[in-house]
This record gives structure tokens, C-alpha cells and sequence, in this order.
């Protein structure tokens, strides 16, 4: 047999993957923070890399920050939801009441400071008692984030501080708890708040330290509130969903893949985006200048006791839904204390 045959009869192994009739797919993903932002380069492009990485690039997921594929922050879970995109990032609380269940990690003085544990607990309680409300989508994963700090344009060190301050709430239960705290809360997307904020429209903003470079919000608001007790003042809980009928068309194997890097998998590798970085981001903000202090343990026992009647107007609020709220709440908590190391 000539040297020319016999590479021909071996070329079918030098072919690409597709070639050999294997299906290649790519999912896009869509996000609302800006592509220098801290959870996209440390959580969801490692995540995406890795899902490619393991199906030898058969599965690939292609990245659209900053609603690239139009559309509001509010819209993301329909958007997955509906297929306008295969797989959105999204918090729960930018579509208040929608999701009750999961808002008992969101109560006041619930959560834990590190997101190592709240990352786990919401995970576990998404597959479990969150899992009704979520069935309209594949659920990749659930998360929250670490404490959530308070920016603002003067600081802030007692409740006496907080009195009529314009703060940005993330979900409907932080923002009652800084009602109840005497702040005036203003509800926003966070990519709204560096306009907000320069307009005059609001006096700062509680969100972790992780996204505080993507919306620069360390140069309007030089006064930053540490809440690090144990329970956190709030948190915000986060989705990566899935439109069930793409992940239902997708391949046996490379579902088997994607099943493998969804889950506690990869709600543990989100962790990092808050708990390494968030550190960073604020000592970035120290040496520019800014002022940082951490809530003292007696007032925060003073936030946590003013803010027990929105725990009990929301066990109230969920009775009326026929939801056990006082139940997720127990549970919510129980899952909080078995993953504190």
C-alpha cells in the first residue's frame, strides 16, 4: 500500500470532532454586570471554560454580559425560561414575590458573612423547598453572595446614621429591613445605581464588596459599612437557569456533563467571585482614601431587634400564600448553621 493510502484511510482520525458526526453545541449565557465585572471573570468564564474543557470543546457556552441580547435585568429568569437565551444569571429579588421561598435567606440577620457557607446552604435549600417555584426552568445553580456592605456619600456607624439616607435595596426584604432602620430604601437594578447615584437620586448603595469596581460605586460613595456579624445584616440570593426544553435537546453525554458541573459543584465554585475578591475590592477602596468601618456586635444586635418585625410580617405575609414561612425559615437557618465551618 502506497504512503498516500494509507493516510488517506487514516485521515477520519485527524478529522474534528463534528466531522466524526459527534454534535457540537454552543448555550448562550446573559447577564446583567459588564464583562470586567468580578462574577463574570471568576465564576461564570472559569465555570464556561471548564464545561468546554470536559466535553473536549463539544460544549461550549458563549458569554453575553450587560444584556449584550437586549432586555432588562427584571426579564433574565423569562428569558431563559421562554428560550429567547439558553442559560441567564439572575437574582430572584429583581422580580420581588415572585420567588417567596428562597426570600427567607434574604430576611434581615438570617445569612452568614462568608459566602463559602451561603453558597452551599441556598444551593441544598433550591433542590428542597425552593424547588416549586424554580420548576419553570433547569436550575444549574443557586447561590448567595457574602455580607452585604452599605456604601454611602456619609458614613455610617449607628442607626441614627441611617435616618432618611437614600439607600439602593437589592431585594424587597433588605428593603424593609433598612426601612424599618429609619433609611428611605430605593429599589433598583445594581448597572442603574452609578447614574443614581450622580444624579442625586439616591445617597448610596447596600451591595457586596464584588461588584463595587464594576459600577465604580467606590468613587461616588466614600464611606463604606462593614456588616460581618454572625448573622449578616442581608444577602441576595443568585440563579444560573437553564430553558428546560434546550437542556432536555441536549446530547445523553454532554447533559452528563453539564449535570456535572451544575449543582453544589458549581455553587461552590462561585464562592471565590465574593470571598477572595470582596477582600481585594476593599482594600482597593481603603488606599484610594475611603472610609471603612465595621458595624460594632452591640449595634448589630440593636438592627437585628429593630428589624424582627419584618421576619414576622413575612411569616405572616407567607401564611396568607399558603406557605409555611416560619417552616423555610427554620430550615433556612438549620442549613446556614450545617455548613459554618
Amino acid at each position: 500500500m502506497s504512503r498516500r493510502s494509507m493516510m488517506l484511510l487514516a485521515a477520519p482520525a485527524l478529522l474534528p470532532v463534528s466531522a466524526l458526526g459527534q454534535e457540537q453545541v454552543t448555550l448562550r449565557l446573559h447577564h446583567f454586570l459588564p464583562a470586567v465585572s468580578n462574577v463574570h471573570r471568576h465564576f461564570l468564564q472559569p465555570w464556561a471554560q471548564k464545561v468546554a474543557a470536559d466535553s473536549q470543546n463539544r460544549l461550549r457556552v458563549q458569554i453575553f454580559p450587560a444584556m449584550q441580547l437586549g432586555g432588562a435585568p427584571p426579564q433574565l429568569y423569562d428569558q431563559a425560561r421562554d428560550g429567547v437565551v439558553d442559560i441567564a444569571w439572575t437574582l430572584p429579588g429583581y422580580t420581588p414575590g415572585r420567588f417567596p421561598r428562597l426570600e427567607a435567606f434574604e430576611l434581615p440577620f438570617v445569612a452568614h458573612p462568608r459566602a463559602a457557607v451561603n453558597v452551599q446552604a441556598v444551593q441544598k435549600f433550591s433542590e428542597g423547598p425552593a424547588a416549586e417555584e424554580l420548576r419553570d426552568t433547569h436550575v444549574i445553580a443557586a447561590w448567595g453572595h457574602d455580607a452585604g456592605v452599605i456604601h454611602a456619600k456619609r458614613e455610617v456607624k449607628r442607626m441614627e446614621d441611617l435616618q432618611g439616607l437614600r439607600l439602593r435595596f437589592p431585594t424587597r426584604q433588605a428593603g424593609e429591613a433598612l426601612r424599618a432602620l429609619g433609611a428611605a430604601p430605593v429599589g433598583m437594578p445594581v448597572p442603574q445605581v452609578p447614574e443614581a447615584l450622580s444624579q442625586g437620586v439616591i445617597d448610596g448603595a447596600v451591595v457586596p464588596w464584588e461588584v463595587v469596581p464594576s459600577i465604580r460605586l467606590h468613587e461616588a460613595a466614600r464611606f463604606h459599612t462593614e456588616i460581618d456579624s454572625i448573622p449578616t445584616f442581608y444577602i441576595a440570593t443568585m440563579l444560573l437557569v437553564m430553558n428546560r426544553a434546550k437542556y432536555a435537546g441536549l446530547p445523553a453525554d454532554l447533559r452528563a456533563i453539564l449535570d456535572a458541573n451544575s449543582g453544589m459543584v458549581a455553587a461552590r465554585m462561585a464562592a471565590p467571585a465574593w470571598d477572595v475578591e470582596g477582600p481585594k475590592v476593599a482594600e482597593m477602596a481603603r488606599r484610594r482614601g475611603n472610609t471603612i468601618s465595621s458595624l460594632p456586635a452591640e449595634e448589630a444586635r440593636r438592627w437585628q431587634q429593630t428589624t424582627q418585625p419584618v421576619i414576622d410580617n413575612w411569616v405572616g405575609a407567607m401564611r396568607e400564600r399558603n406557605i409555611d414561612g416560619a417552616a423555610l425559615l427554620e430550615r433556612a437557618r438549620a442549613l446556614v448553621a450545617e455548613f459554618t465551618a
